[in-house]
């Protein structure tokens, strides 16, 4: 919370944004706090609170994940929209920032209870939502089938409704392409930075740390680009191989419910910790787990010399600055991981107009959006002397602010 606060008011300072602006874009349009009750298949009952946050609609309507984790309490779930409200803004999409949030544990929970949770949550927040009010996707712990539920207690209540979430199954008017989208954007972006160093992104070499969603996605996408994946983790741990690694056997082992560390042992594959990955030497670091991970405690033994923040806010204040001071160049997370709110805009205009695109078109226009935010940002940062999160975040801010004015709230 605070670290994103600090990256807004670095921004505001640097645009010289007056008092009045600075108090609307620093705090929260509308706070959902809701009791989630929950019946077991034990058929005791246990209470959770969920929570929907929208930060700033100045720019369209609100646009943010879902999460299903214990640390997302209204804190985290406030800090979270902000970060939509920036990223949304920087890839000039027309949404505002909101974030949801229910407090628990899901690991432990069959697949029924997760389905009654989440239509309870959906429920209960549902007067808030709509398809130009306030559209859910997928975040931690979430994923395709989850947004199903929601879309269908959704429509149970307001009729058939596929714009109100993305991230959808392709089946239920999900888009092709959506899934990777966040890992694929990120390798995008990193792509368009080499060009920029020139740089070439074959044959870097790359640790992952996180392998879900985002992270098996990127490295996917890194492989398809030339660069060799050398390390990978997942929350049971990690493996490394300096020649490189099989990123499609990993994910075949991930997708049948094991750990990428059942691989320790085969082809020269060895383990190695979370804390190690992200100091092994490499040329590109991608943190796509839970944050924070990069601090002051460990920036200074960070050996790649390019981070790429596939999760949010992986990398604190103080470890930001331990790392520019050292000249590592860091891709902010609402530059980095963008890719995945873009392709719920591709999504939802397509729900929209009940036409479906192409996968080629999807992923060609991904390619597009992102690279050409990063040439914006770099501008930026250029132009300014400063990092590229400063310039990020300055120009997240600099277009709602504009769209405050023209609304006449300041």
């Amino acid at each position: 919370v605070q670290a994103v606060a600090a990256y807004f008011d670095e921004a505001a300072r640097l645009l010289d944004l007056d008092e009045d602006t600075r108090e609307v874009l620093g705090s929260s349009y509308r706070e959902v706090a809701v009791q989630v009750p929950v019946r077991l298949d034990s058929g005791d009952l246990t209470v959770v609170r969920g929570y929907r946050v929208q930060h700033n609609g100045a720019r369209g309507p609100y646009k943010g994940g879902v999460r299903f984790h214990p640390s997302a309490d209204l804190d985290e779930v406030r800090a979270l929209a902000s970060l939509m409200t920036w990223k949304t803004a920087l890839l000039d999409l027309p949404f505002g920032g909101a974030k949801g949030g229910v407090e628990v544990d899901p690991t432990g929970m069959t697949r029924d209870e997760v389905q009654r949770m989440t239509r309870r949550y959906t429920r209960s927040i549902h007067h808030v939502l709509g398809v130009y009010r306030d559209i859910p996707a997928p975040d931690v712990n979430t994923d395709a089938q989850v947004m199903a539920w929601m879309l269908d207690e959704f429509s149970l209540l307001h009729g058939y409704s596929p714009a109100i979430v993305t991230g959808k199954p392709v089946a239920f008017g999900g888009a092709p392409g959506r899934e990777s989208a966040t890992g694929r954007g990120a390798v995008e972006v990193l792509a368009a930075l080499c060009r920029h160093l020139g740089v070439d992104l074959r044959g870097q070499r790359v640790a992952i740390q996180g392998f879900g969603q985002v992270g098996s996605w990127a490295a996917r996408a890194l492989v398809e680009k030339g660069a060799t994946v050398v390390a990978v983790s997942d929350v049971h741990g990690g493996v490394v191989r300096p020649e490189g690694l099989d990123v499609d056997a990993l994910v075949g082992l991930v997708a049948g419910g094991g750990s990428v560390v059942e691989a320790v042992g085969r082809d020269g594959i060895e383990a190695v910790g979370n804390p190690e990955l992200l100091e092994l030497d490499v040329d590109v670091l991608v943190p796509a787990a839970l944050g924070p991970v990069v601090t002051d405690a460990n920036a200074d033994r960070i050996r790649a010399r390019i981070v790429v923040e596939g999760a949010n806010h992986p990398t604190t204040p103080s470890g930001d600055k331990i790392l520019a001071d050292r000249g590592v160049i860091v891709v902010p997370d609402i530059l980095a991981n963008a890719g995945g709110v873009t392709g719920s805009y591709f999504e939802w205009t397509q729900n929209i107009q009940q036409f479906t695109w192409k996968e080629e078109r999807f992923l060609a226009e991904l390619a597009d959006r992102l690279s050409g935010a990063y040439q914006a940002t770099q501008r930026f940062a250029d132009d300014e002397g400063v990092t590229l999160r400063t310039a990020a975040f300055a120009l997240g801010v600099r277009r709602v602010a504009e769209a405050v004015r023209l609304r006449g709230y300041v």
